[in-house]
Protein backbone atom coordinates (compact mmCIF):
# COMPACT_ATOMS: atom_id res chain seq x y z
CA UNK A 1 0.00 0.00 0.00
CA UNK A 2 1.35 3.71 -1.01
CA UNK A 3 2.26 5.46 1.85
CA UNK A 4 0.17 8.37 3.21
CA UNK A 5 0.01 11.76 1.83
CA UNK A 6 3.06 10.74 -0.29
CA UNK A 7 2.09 12.85 -3.20
CA UNK A 8 4.44 11.26 -5.87
CA UNK A 9 2.03 10.05 -8.52
CA UNK A 10 1.83 6.97 -9.71
CA UNK A 11 4.09 5.40 -12.92
CA UNK A 12 1.64 5.30 -15.29
CA UNK A 13 -0.52 8.38 -14.65
CA UNK A 14 2.53 10.36 -14.22
CA UNK A 15 3.41 9.00 -18.10
CA UNK A 16 0.28 9.96 -19.88
CA UNK A 17 -0.94 13.62 -18.30
CA UNK A 18 0.99 16.39 -19.77
CA UNK A 19 3.69 17.89 -17.24
CA UNK A 20 4.12 21.08 -16.34
CA UNK A 21 8.04 22.39 -17.43
CA UNK A 22 8.69 23.43 -13.60
CA UNK A 23 8.19 19.75 -13.38
CA UNK A 24 9.95 18.66 -15.97
CA UNK A 25 13.37 20.15 -14.91
CA UNK A 26 13.12 19.17 -11.41
CA UNK A 27 16.38 18.69 -10.45
CA UNK A 28 17.53 14.70 -9.94
CA UNK A 29 20.30 15.97 -7.93
CA UNK A 30 21.46 18.37 -5.32
CA UNK A 31 24.23 19.06 -7.45
CA UNK A 32 21.77 20.74 -10.48
CA UNK A 33 20.01 22.89 -7.35
CA UNK A 34 20.17 26.60 -8.90
CA UNK A 35 21.24 29.40 -6.42
CA UNK A 36 21.48 27.59 -3.07
CA UNK A 37 25.19 26.68 -3.26
CA UNK A 38 25.83 28.68 0.09
CA UNK A 39 23.85 25.20 2.10
CA UNK A 40 24.49 22.51 -0.80
CA UNK A 41 28.54 23.48 -1.37
CA UNK A 42 31.14 20.84 0.23
CA UNK A 43 31.48 23.80 3.22
CA UNK A 44 27.60 24.17 3.66
CA UNK A 45 26.05 23.05 6.29
CA UNK A 46 23.51 20.28 3.68
CA UNK A 47 26.80 20.02 2.19
CA UNK A 48 28.68 18.98 5.36
CA UNK A 49 25.70 16.48 6.82
CA UNK A 50 25.41 14.27 4.00
CA UNK A 51 29.28 14.01 3.81
CA UNK A 52 29.28 13.03 6.88
CA UNK A 53 26.15 10.84 6.91
CA UNK A 54 24.52 12.91 9.46
CA UNK A 55 21.46 14.81 8.28
CA UNK A 56 19.75 16.52 11.26
CA UNK A 57 15.94 18.26 11.26
CA UNK A 58 16.21 21.38 9.46
CA UNK A 59 13.94 24.51 8.32
CA UNK A 60 14.11 26.32 5.27
CA UNK A 61 12.86 29.65 4.95
CA UNK A 62 13.21 31.25 2.07
CA UNK A 63 10.98 32.97 -0.45
CA UNK A 64 9.01 31.23 -2.83
CA UNK A 65 10.03 29.27 -5.93
CA UNK A 66 13.58 28.83 -4.59
CA UNK A 67 13.60 25.21 -5.01
CA UNK A 68 12.95 24.27 -0.77
CA UNK A 69 10.41 20.97 -1.78
CA UNK A 70 12.89 19.67 -4.28
CA UNK A 71 15.83 20.44 -1.83
CA UNK A 72 13.81 18.09 0.33
CA UNK A 73 13.25 15.40 -2.29
CA UNK A 74 16.64 15.24 -3.08
CA UNK A 75 17.59 14.81 0.98
CA UNK A 76 15.21 11.85 0.90
CA UNK A 77 16.69 10.70 -2.15
CA UNK A 78 20.44 10.93 -0.86
CA UNK A 79 19.60 9.73 2.64
CA UNK A 80 17.73 6.93 1.30
CA UNK A 81 15.16 8.32 3.42
CA UNK A 82 11.17 7.99 2.49
CA UNK A 83 10.06 11.24 1.24
CA UNK A 84 6.53 11.96 2.99
CA UNK A 85 5.07 15.56 1.90
CA UNK A 86 2.49 17.56 3.42
CA UNK A 87 1.35 20.64 3.84
CA UNK A 88 0.07 22.84 7.03
CA UNK A 89 -2.64 24.56 4.93
CA UNK A 90 -4.23 21.09 4.06
CA UNK A 91 -3.41 18.79 7.24
CA UNK A 92 -4.83 19.02 10.97
CA UNK A 93 -4.36 16.85 13.86
CA UNK A 94 -5.75 13.23 12.82
CA UNK A 95 -3.91 13.54 9.79
CA UNK A 96 -0.80 14.25 11.53
CA UNK A 97 -1.24 11.16 13.78
CA UNK A 98 -1.82 9.18 11.00
CA UNK A 99 1.38 10.43 9.42
CA UNK A 100 3.22 9.74 12.63
CA UNK A 101 1.81 6.31 13.01
CA UNK A 102 2.81 5.21 9.43
CA UNK A 103 6.41 6.52 10.24
CA UNK A 104 6.56 4.39 13.82
CA UNK A 105 5.67 1.39 11.24
CA UNK A 106 7.95 2.36 8.86
CA UNK A 107 11.11 2.65 11.28
CA UNK A 108 9.54 -0.79 13.02
CA UNK A 109 11.08 -2.07 9.44
CA UNK A 110 14.14 -0.34 9.35
CA UNK A 111 13.15 2.64 6.79
CA UNK A 112 13.73 6.09 8.17
CA UNK A 113 11.10 8.95 6.99
CA UNK A 114 11.79 12.81 6.15
CA UNK A 115 8.90 14.13 6.78
CA UNK A 116 8.65 17.20 4.55
CA UNK A 117 6.33 20.06 6.22
CA UNK A 118 5.09 23.06 3.45
CA UNK A 119 4.38 26.59 4.78
CA UNK A 120 4.99 24.85 8.70
CA UNK A 121 4.26 28.39 10.41
CA UNK A 122 0.50 27.40 9.73
CA UNK A 123 0.88 25.05 12.55
CA UNK A 124 -0.13 26.34 15.73
CA UNK A 125 1.99 26.34 19.08
CA UNK A 126 0.04 23.01 19.85
CA UNK A 127 0.45 21.56 16.43
CA UNK A 128 4.47 22.31 16.12
CA UNK A 129 4.43 20.40 20.09
CA UNK A 130 3.38 17.56 18.38
CA UNK A 131 6.29 16.92 16.45
CA UNK A 132 8.59 16.97 19.20
CA UNK A 133 8.71 13.36 20.65
CA UNK A 134 8.97 11.97 16.79
CA UNK A 135 11.99 14.18 16.24
CA UNK A 136 13.15 13.02 19.54
CA UNK A 137 13.07 9.94 18.68
CA UNK A 138 14.40 9.29 15.40
CA UNK A 139 10.60 8.41 14.33
CA UNK A 140 11.14 11.35 11.78
CA UNK A 141 13.59 13.83 10.37
CA UNK A 142 11.72 16.66 10.12
CA UNK A 143 12.19 18.90 7.10
CA UNK A 144 9.86 22.22 7.24
CA UNK A 145 9.59 25.30 4.80
CA UNK A 146 8.64 28.88 5.48
CA UNK A 147 8.34 31.73 3.56
CA UNK A 148 8.00 33.52 7.56
CA UNK A 149 10.46 34.64 10.03
CA UNK A 150 11.23 31.11 12.32
CA UNK A 151 12.05 33.75 14.79
CA UNK A 152 8.74 34.51 15.02
CA UNK A 153 6.73 32.05 13.80
CA UNK A 154 7.71 28.95 15.03
CA UNK A 155 8.01 27.82 18.53
CA UNK A 156 11.22 27.96 20.54
CA UNK A 157 11.26 24.09 21.36
CA UNK A 158 11.01 23.18 17.29
CA UNK A 159 13.90 25.90 16.64
CA UNK A 160 15.90 24.07 19.35
CA UNK A 161 15.63 20.53 17.36
CA UNK A 162 15.97 22.08 14.34
CA UNK A 163 19.05 24.05 12.12
CA UNK A 164 17.23 27.17 10.32
CA UNK A 165 18.77 27.41 6.65
CA UNK A 166 18.08 30.49 4.51
CA UNK A 167 17.60 30.21 1.21
CA UNK A 168 18.29 33.07 -1.70
CA UNK A 169 16.17 34.57 -3.67
CA UNK A 170 17.40 33.60 -7.08
CA UNK A 171 19.65 36.47 -9.16
CA UNK A 172 19.78 37.39 -12.55
CA UNK A 173 22.69 34.72 -13.59
CA UNK A 174 21.18 32.11 -11.74
CA UNK A 175 17.27 32.47 -13.76
CA UNK A 176 19.21 33.23 -16.83
CA UNK A 177 21.19 29.45 -16.49
CA UNK A 178 17.40 28.19 -15.56
CA UNK A 179 15.90 29.99 -18.52
CA UNK A 180 18.74 28.01 -20.71
CA UNK A 181 17.67 24.40 -19.19
CA UNK A 182 14.47 24.93 -20.10
CA UNK A 183 15.83 25.94 -23.79
CA UNK A 184 17.51 22.72 -23.72
CA UNK A 185 14.48 20.98 -22.51
CA UNK A 186 11.91 22.40 -25.33
CA UNK A 187 14.76 22.44 -28.35
CA UNK A 188 14.43 26.03 -29.00
CA UNK A 189 15.40 29.40 -28.05
CA UNK A 190 12.84 32.00 -26.21
CA UNK A 191 11.85 34.41 -29.26
CA UNK A 192 12.87 37.26 -27.68
CA UNK A 193 15.14 39.94 -28.36
CA UNK A 194 18.42 40.68 -25.87
CA UNK A 195 16.60 43.37 -23.74
CA UNK A 196 13.28 41.69 -23.72
CA UNK A 197 14.99 38.39 -22.44
CA UNK A 198 16.05 40.64 -19.44
CA UNK A 199 12.88 41.72 -18.65
CA UNK A 200 11.59 38.28 -18.68
CA UNK A 201 13.98 37.34 -16.04
CA UNK A 202 12.88 40.38 -13.94
CA UNK A 203 9.24 39.81 -14.10
CA UNK A 204 9.76 36.72 -12.11
CA UNK A 205 11.09 38.75 -9.27
CA UNK A 206 13.57 36.05 -8.06
CA UNK A 207 11.22 32.69 -8.29
CA UNK A 208 12.32 30.32 -10.44
CA UNK A 209 9.26 28.51 -10.58
CA UNK A 210 7.70 31.29 -11.42
CA UNK A 211 9.89 31.98 -14.58
CA UNK A 212 9.34 28.65 -16.10
CA UNK A 213 5.73 29.32 -16.05
CA UNK A 214 6.66 32.41 -17.86
CA UNK A 215 8.93 30.90 -20.19
CA UNK A 216 6.14 27.93 -20.67
CA UNK A 217 3.65 31.09 -21.58
CA UNK A 218 6.29 32.78 -24.32
CA UNK A 219 6.84 29.44 -25.94
CA UNK A 220 3.47 28.47 -26.87
CA UNK A 221 2.77 32.11 -28.83
CA UNK A 222 3.13 32.17 -32.56
CA UNK A 223 5.48 35.14 -33.83
CA UNK A 224 6.99 35.74 -36.74
CA UNK A 225 10.48 36.80 -34.71
CA UNK A 226 11.96 38.28 -31.66
CA UNK A 227 9.73 40.21 -29.42
CA UNK A 228 11.25 43.62 -28.10
CA UNK A 229 9.99 44.44 -24.26
CA UNK A 230 7.25 46.81 -25.23
CA UNK A 231 5.79 43.23 -27.25
CA UNK A 232 6.70 40.95 -24.18
CA UNK A 233 5.00 43.24 -21.76
CA UNK A 234 1.61 43.70 -23.82
CA UNK A 235 1.31 39.92 -24.21
CA UNK A 236 2.57 39.37 -20.64
CA UNK A 237 1.43 40.84 -17.47
CA UNK A 238 3.93 41.49 -14.95
CA UNK A 239 3.77 39.64 -12.44
CA UNK A 240 2.77 41.40 -8.79
CA UNK A 241 5.11 42.46 -6.48
CA UNK A 242 5.77 40.19 -3.76
CA UNK A 243 4.53 42.22 -0.36
CA UNK A 244 3.19 41.40 2.94
CA UNK A 245 2.11 44.27 4.08
CA UNK A 246 1.94 42.30 7.94
CA UNK A 247 4.75 39.98 7.63
CA UNK A 248 8.85 40.06 7.09
CA UNK A 249 8.77 42.00 3.78
CA UNK A 250 6.76 44.91 5.34
CA UNK A 251 9.18 45.21 8.71
CA UNK A 252 12.40 44.50 5.63
CA UNK A 253 11.52 46.96 3.71
CA UNK A 254 10.61 50.07 6.44
CA UNK A 255 14.08 48.80 8.21
CA UNK A 256 15.80 49.62 4.89
CA UNK A 257 13.63 53.00 4.44
CA UNK A 258 14.54 54.18 7.87
CA UNK A 259 18.39 53.31 7.90
CA UNK A 260 18.77 54.81 4.26
CA UNK A 261 17.41 58.39 5.26
CA UNK A 262 19.75 57.89 8.80
CA UNK A 263 22.47 57.10 6.64
CA UNK A 264 21.59 60.24 4.63
CA UNK A 265 21.45 58.41 0.80
CA UNK A 266 18.29 59.98 -0.41
CA UNK A 267 18.24 57.99 -3.75
CA UNK A 268 18.25 54.54 -1.57
CA UNK A 269 15.11 56.00 0.49
CA UNK A 270 13.23 56.79 -2.60
CA UNK A 271 13.76 53.29 -3.74
CA UNK A 272 12.82 51.85 -0.77
CA UNK A 273 9.66 53.99 -0.29
CA UNK A 274 8.49 53.66 -3.92
CA UNK A 275 9.04 49.30 -3.41
CA UNK A 276 6.43 50.12 -0.26
CA UNK A 277 4.09 51.85 -2.08
CA UNK A 278 3.92 49.34 -5.47
CA UNK A 279 3.67 46.64 -2.99
CA UNK A 280 0.32 48.39 -1.74
CA UNK A 281 1.55 50.07 1.12
CA UNK A 282 -0.42 52.56 2.97
CA UNK A 283 1.22 56.41 2.37
CA UNK A 284 -0.58 56.90 6.23
CA UNK A 285 1.85 54.34 7.45
CA UNK A 286 4.51 55.64 5.37
CA UNK A 287 3.71 59.27 6.85
CA UNK A 288 3.98 58.51 10.51
CA UNK A 289 7.02 56.76 9.73
CA UNK A 290 8.83 59.43 8.13
CA UNK A 291 7.57 61.26 10.75
CA UNK A 292 8.89 59.07 13.22
CA UNK A 293 12.16 59.62 11.35
CA UNK A 294 12.55 63.41 11.70
CA UNK A 295 12.13 63.25 15.83
CA UNK A 296 14.54 60.26 16.34
CA UNK A 297 17.15 60.33 14.01
CA UNK A 298 17.29 64.39 13.36
CA UNK A 299 15.79 66.12 16.34
CA UNK A 300 17.29 69.35 17.25
CA UNK A 301 19.88 69.16 14.73
CA UNK A 302 17.11 70.56 12.17
CA UNK A 303 14.28 71.47 14.19
CA UNK A 304 12.39 72.20 11.23
CA UNK A 305 12.93 68.36 9.41
CA UNK A 306 9.79 67.43 12.02
CA UNK A 307 7.46 70.12 10.62
CA UNK A 308 8.05 69.58 7.03
CA UNK A 309 6.68 66.02 7.81
CA UNK A 310 4.07 67.77 9.27
CA UNK A 311 2.68 69.83 6.85
CA UNK A 312 3.93 67.08 4.08
CA UNK A 313 1.62 64.37 5.74
CA UNK A 314 -0.95 67.54 6.25
CA UNK A 315 -1.09 67.85 2.07
CA UNK A 316 -1.22 64.05 1.65
CA UNK A 317 -4.85 63.54 3.41
CA UNK A 318 -5.43 67.14 1.40
CA UNK A 319 -4.23 65.42 -2.31
CA UNK A 320 -5.13 61.77 -1.76
CA UNK A 321 -2.66 59.74 -4.19
CA UNK A 322 -0.45 60.18 -6.45
CA UNK A 323 -0.15 63.75 -5.70
CA UNK A 324 -0.13 63.56 -2.02
CA UNK A 325 2.28 60.69 -2.49
CA UNK A 326 5.11 63.49 -3.83
CA UNK A 327 4.63 65.30 -0.60
CA UNK A 328 6.16 62.72 1.43
CA UNK A 329 8.67 61.83 -1.32
CA UNK A 330 10.01 64.99 -1.17
CA UNK A 331 9.95 65.26 3.10
CA UNK A 332 11.67 62.06 2.61
CA UNK A 333 14.70 63.86 0.26
CA UNK A 334 14.51 66.50 2.84
CA UNK A 335 14.95 64.22 5.84
CA UNK A 336 17.91 62.11 4.20
CA UNK A 337 20.20 65.41 3.57
CA UNK A 338 19.48 67.09 6.80
CA UNK A 339 21.62 66.91 9.60
CA UNK A 340 21.56 64.04 11.86
CA UNK A 341 21.34 63.77 15.99
CA UNK A 342 20.00 61.16 18.14
CA UNK A 343 20.92 63.33 21.38
CA UNK A 344 17.33 64.10 22.14
CA UNK A 345 16.24 60.58 21.88
CA UNK A 346 18.72 59.67 23.91
CA UNK A 347 18.45 62.03 26.37
CA UNK A 348 14.98 60.96 26.63
CA UNK A 349 15.88 57.86 27.31
CA UNK A 350 18.64 58.63 29.49
CA UNK A 351 16.45 60.43 31.93
CA UNK A 352 13.86 57.43 31.79
CA UNK A 353 16.13 55.25 32.95
CA UNK A 354 16.91 57.87 35.85
CA UNK A 355 13.45 58.43 36.56
CA UNK A 356 12.86 54.58 37.18
CA UNK A 357 15.82 54.34 39.13
CA UNK A 358 15.31 57.06 41.70
CA UNK A 359 11.65 56.03 42.51
CA UNK A 360 9.58 59.16 44.36
CA UNK A 361 12.09 61.47 45.46
CA UNK A 362 10.11 64.86 46.04
CA UNK A 363 11.92 68.29 44.04
CA UNK A 364 13.93 70.07 46.36
CA UNK A 365 11.72 72.33 48.84
CA UNK A 366 13.40 75.63 47.32
CA UNK A 367 11.16 75.05 43.90
CA UNK A 368 8.01 73.80 45.41
CA UNK A 369 5.34 76.33 45.43
CA UNK A 370 3.69 77.50 49.35
CA UNK A 371 -0.04 78.59 48.69
CA UNK A 372 -0.85 77.48 52.49
CA UNK A 373 0.88 78.51 55.64
CA UNK A 374 1.51 74.93 56.69
CA UNK A 375 3.68 74.39 53.69
CA UNK A 376 5.61 78.12 54.40
CA UNK A 377 6.46 76.57 57.76
CA UNK A 378 7.74 73.29 56.55
CA UNK A 379 10.29 75.18 53.98
CA UNK A 380 8.68 75.45 50.72
CA UNK A 381 9.54 78.15 48.42
CA UNK A 382 12.55 79.23 51.08
CA UNK A 383 15.58 80.56 49.42
CA UNK A 384 13.79 79.96 45.78
CA UNK A 385 15.89 82.49 43.61
CA UNK A 386 14.11 84.19 40.69
CA UNK A 387 16.22 83.49 36.92
CA UNK A 388 14.49 86.91 36.24
CA UNK A 389 16.24 88.84 38.76
CA UNK A 390 19.56 87.08 38.33
CA UNK A 391 22.85 88.01 36.46
CA UNK A 392 22.24 86.88 32.99
CA UNK A 393 18.69 85.31 33.95
CA UNK A 394 20.09 82.50 35.40
CA UNK A 395 20.55 81.92 38.78
CA UNK A 396 22.12 78.10 39.01
CA UNK A 397 19.99 76.62 41.73
CA UNK A 398 19.95 72.91 41.96
CA UNK A 399 16.19 71.92 40.50
CA UNK A 400 17.16 67.87 41.22
CA UNK A 401 16.02 65.93 44.27
CA UNK A 402 18.13 66.71 47.58
CA UNK A 403 21.07 64.22 47.95
CA UNK A 404 20.79 63.27 43.88
CA UNK A 405 23.82 63.83 41.46
CA UNK A 406 22.80 66.36 38.49
CA UNK A 407 21.97 64.52 35.94
CA UNK A 408 23.73 64.94 32.31
CA UNK A 409 21.53 63.66 29.76
CA UNK A 410 21.65 65.85 26.92
CA UNK A 411 24.52 65.98 24.70
CA UNK A 412 24.23 67.81 21.79
CA UNK A 413 26.30 66.83 18.47
CA UNK A 414 28.44 69.25 16.89
CA UNK A 415 25.84 68.76 13.79
CA UNK A 416 23.54 71.48 12.30
CA UNK A 417 21.29 73.45 14.86
CA UNK A 418 22.77 71.88 17.67
CA UNK A 419 25.84 73.10 17.29
CA UNK A 420 24.22 76.41 18.70
CA UNK A 421 22.65 74.55 21.09
CA UNK A 422 25.83 72.62 22.27
CA UNK A 423 27.26 76.76 22.71
CA UNK A 424 24.24 77.56 25.08
CA UNK A 425 24.78 73.46 27.06
CA UNK A 426 28.08 74.43 27.85
CA UNK A 427 27.53 77.66 28.18
CA UNK A 428 24.73 77.49 31.35
CA UNK A 429 27.07 74.40 32.77
CA UNK A 430 30.02 76.92 33.10
CA UNK A 431 27.45 79.51 35.05
CA UNK A 432 26.16 76.89 36.64
CA UNK A 433 29.73 75.77 38.15
CA UNK A 434 30.81 79.28 39.07
CA UNK A 435 27.58 80.22 40.79
CA UNK A 436 27.12 77.05 42.63
CA UNK A 437 30.54 76.98 43.48
CA UNK A 438 30.19 80.81 44.97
Amino acid sequence: MADLFDQTPAPDAAHSAPRPLADRLRPKRLSEVIGQEHILGPEGPLGVMLASGSLSSVIFWGPPGVGKTTIARLLADESDLTFIQISAIFTGVPELRKVFEAAKMRRANGQGTLLFVDEIHRFNKAQQDGFLPHMEDGTILLVGATTENPSFELNAALLSRAQVLVLQRLDLAHLELLAQRAEQELSRALPLTGPAREALLEMADGDGRALLNLIEQVMAWKVAGPLDPDALATRLMKRAVKYDKSGDEHYNLISALHKSVRGSDPDAALYWFARMLEGGEDPRYLARRITRMAVEDIGLADPQAQTICLHAWETYERLGSPEGELALAQALIYLSLAPKSNAGYKAYKNARAAARKTGSEPPPKHILNAPTSLMKEQGYGDGYAYDHDAEDGFSGQNYFPDGMKHGVYYLPVERGYERELKKRVDYFAKLRARRQGG
